[in-house]
């Protein structure tokens, strides 16, 4: 392995070190079982990561080969796994290739590779690699969100209220122009650290009740710091599999959620099962997609879960009726009504 191209494993923490085993893992169980060819690229780091995956699987007792950069794939051998790297391999090699590994990085993005690719792993950091995105080929293996979306968020729990804390006000303008009800039984779905209770309380008033649930515990412990947590029972879970009863609740918050689902129609699906017929969804975000879009150097498109025709399809399938949809460049924000 190149060790100016990715940080050697001697030189990281035993942490470091265990999350680059935790996503080579995940990445090994999500291979097939018997011959594949998987390629790896993205940012000047493929090589690398390749390497690393490849010892990883011999480590783990599967057979390899090599496939160095710039070769031509040769025939899937039985039980043999095949790895690929750098660009101009998917058109080069005859056969395409099994699975598809996108390295993401700020220096290098190219959003039509990256939503090609099976298994999206965020690289900004060489030593806390974080799968981000695992594509529908692979749908059958959904065990990786839980783990790696902790990863991803608890980092950044301790600053994300100092490089997103002046986002209060539009949540508590998006809690406004939903008109949540006094004595309402509200849900924020994905809570972060918080930024939405303070509104949903006093939208809900003294007789009413607001839940919020969200999968990393970090970003929990800072809305109880911040004492966000007087405004709400906070709950550790996870928005797919929510532990409340069918019909509970008459208004449902989701701020930057929906989008980060793998699966965004079972989601909106549990969101509905927990709201009453006539309950409210609330999707917001405190960027508009296109402002979004530019943030992280990508195009927008039409099959993204927020754009309007395929959010309107996914709340229409699990259940939701799309009242109102405004994405504006400060802010995004839609409403649908649980029919």
């Amino acid at each position: 392995m190149t060790r100016d191209a990715l940080t050697a494993l001697e030189s990281m923490t035993e942490r470091q070190v265990g999350r680059w085993r935790d996503v080579l893992d995940a990445v090994a169980g999500m291979l097939p079982g018997g011959a594949a060819r998987v390629l790896v690229e993205g940012c000047g780091h493929a090589d690398a990561v390749a390497a690393r995956l490849a010892d990883h699987l011999t480590a783990a007792g599967r057979r390899r080969v090599r496939l160095r950069d710039g070769g031509r794939a040769s025939e899937r051998e039985p039980d043999a796994i095949t790895i690929g790297a750098g660009p101009g391999e998917r058109a080069r090699t005859a056969g395409g290739w099994d699975v598809v590994i996108w390295l993401r990085t700020r220096r290098a993005p190219d959003a039509d590779a990256e939503n090609g690719a099976d298994i999206v792993i965020d690289l900004n950091d060489t030593r806390w690699p974080v799968i981000r995105r695992v594509g529908p080929r692979l749908a059958g293996h959904d065990g990786w969100y839980v783990a790696e979306s902790r990863a991803f968020f608890a980092p950044r729990a301790a600053t994300w209220d100092a490089r997103f804390g002046d986002d209060m006000p539009a949540y508590a303008a998006a809690v406004g122009e939903a008109a949540v009800r006094p004595g309402a039984t509200v849900l924020d779905a994905g809570c972060g650290t918080g930024r939405a209770l303070p509104a949903l309380r006093a939208a809900a008033g003294p007789t009413g009740r607001v839940f919020a649930v969200d999968l990393t515990p970090e970003m929990l412990a800072v809305a109880r710091t911040t004492g966000r947590a007087h405004h709400a029972a906070l709950l550790v879970a996870d928005a797919r599999r929510l532990p409340f009863a069918a019909a509970r609740f008459d208004a449902v918050f989701a701020a930057g959620l929906v989008q980060h689902l793998p699966d965004p129609a079972t989601g909106l699906a549990e969101l509905a099962r927990v709201t009453r017929p006539g309950g409210e969804l609330i999707i917001f975000h405190p960027s508009g997609r296109a402002a979004l879009a530019a943030r992280h150097g990508r195009a927008l498109r039409p099959d993204e879960p927020l754009a309007k025709t395929r959010l309107e399809h996914l709340l229409t399938g699990a259940g939701w009726r799309l009242e109102h949809y405004d994405d504006a460049a400060h802010r995004f924000l839609a409403l649908a009504t649980r029919r």
